[in-house]
């Protein structure tokens, strides 16, 4: 689907924690039905500006801006509320409710929030969606890996949101799960979702990012099309070092 006008602002976004500056004077822009991609080497402040995207922390200076609204004072469930949902470098479930409770979870603190028994057919559809169905009344202790990460993922989905922010949701998986993984974001890219994908895979990278923007040291690098910025001999550098 082709991307439409920009649905989220980062403008001129620093986060400080006392004298390390881990995000420093970020600007980009996403634009509806994208999938953008922030890279960089480890410690670059990807990670960083997903919690700061989301509410998890708050910035030092400068704006986040999603539909005109300002992002940048509030908590994380007042941001939920605004059409942002998160899965984590972590798997963070709910470990005392099944797997369907979880996604209803979702459903129920969403921007559109869904109760009863429409929000468990609707949590129930998800989970088809992503393969889960047939584990709906399982606890989360019964999953594997790559099902956790699925059923973080339905419930963020359950929140129908704006912007889903997926961070390195692909570490971790073996090589077979990592194809069914990125054949997932795929599928979500192709219904028009709009992504802000951490990734270190690069072959996510290259098939599933319309645009993606390089970090190192907190700074912004490179912007452009992962061909762009993966050539860029300042990104080859930061990756791989001098010489």
């Amino acid at each position: 689907m082709t991307p439409g006008d920009t649905i989220l602002r980062v403008q001129n976004l620093t986060k400080r924690f006392g004298g390390l500056v881990a995000v420093n004077d970020l600007s980009f822009d996403v634009r509806e039905h994208e999938v953008m991609g922030i890279i960089g080497p480890n410690g670059s402040g990807k990670s960083t500006t997903m919690n700061l995207i989301s509410g998890a922390l708050k910035a030092s200076s400068g704006a986040i801006v999603l539909k005109g609204a300002d992002l940048t004072p509030l908590p994380p469930h007042k941001i939920a509320r605004l059409g942002v949902a998160r899965t984590f470098q972590l798997v963070r479930i709910l470990p005392k409710l099944t797997v369907l409770e979880n996604v209803i979870a979702g459903a129920a603190f969403s921007h559109k929030p869904r109760w009863g028994a429409e929000a468990e057919r609707f949590a129930s559809d998800l989970l088809d969606r992503l393969e889960l169905g047939d584990k709906k009344d399982l606890g989360v202790d019964a999953l594997t890996y790559i099902d956790q990460k699925r059923l973080e993922l339905a419930r963020a989905l359950a929140s129908e949101p704006e912007v889903l922010l997926l961070d390195e949701w692909l570490a971790g998986l073996n090589p077979s799960e990592l194809q069914i993984g990125i054949a997932l974001i795929a599928d979500l890219r192709s219904e028009g979702r709009t992504i802000i994908l951490v990734e270190h895979v690069m072959d996510a990278i290259r098939s599933l990012c319309d645009r993606c923007v390089v970090m190192n040291s907190g700074t912004k690098i490179a912007e452009g099309t992962p061909a762009e910025v993966l050539s860029d001999a300042e990104v080859i550098r930061a990756y791989l070092g001098e010489g």
